[in-house]
């Protein structure tokens, strides 16, 4: 299901969307970390999470700047990504990454749109064209990784 994070006419529904997002892809890499069967794959994936983990901070810090809402814990769209996860560790670690990729593709698309948000302030917009990259190169190694295994 592609996303609509990115959308939103106000910068303050922006930024606590994107911590929801981020989130739901804390949650997701905690589940891939947990169920990949090769500890050289987890140690990348763990690599990945702490830049999300980084980016919510970011946000945090920017959620707080504005004004907007930051939310502890995800919303109902972490079933979603979690359970895509659950479903392809019956085929193993490629199909694992393969599902990894597809949320990938949102973050992509969240941070895409936030970097060229109306409202973004430069400070902030230099931030989204950040994360838009980490989250460029997740998603180009879970497609390249999960194509080899």
């Amino acid at each position: 299901m592609a996303t609509t994070v990115g959308t939103e006419s106000d910068f303050k529904d922006l930024v606590t969307n994107l911590i929801y997002l981020e989130h739901d892809a804390i949650a997701a890499y905690d589940s891939t970390i947990e169920k990949l069967s090769d500890p050289s794959l987890s140690q990348q994936v763990i690599q990945f999470r702490d830049d999300h983990q980084q980016h919510l901070r970011v946000l945090r810090d920017i959620a707080a700047q504005s004004g907007a809402t930051s939310p502890n814990e995800g919303d109902m769209k972490q079933m979603l990504t979690t359970g895509k996860i659950a479903l392809a560790n019956l085929m193993g670690d490629g199909a694992i990454l393969k599902a990894m990729k597809t949320n990938e593709d949102d973050t992509v698309t969240a941070y895409e749109r936030a970097r060229d948000h109306q409202d973004a302030i430069p400070a902030s917009r230099e931030f989204f064209a950040k994360a838009l990259a980490d989250e460029q190169r997740h998603r180009e190694w879970m497609q390249g990784t999960s194509g080899q295994l």
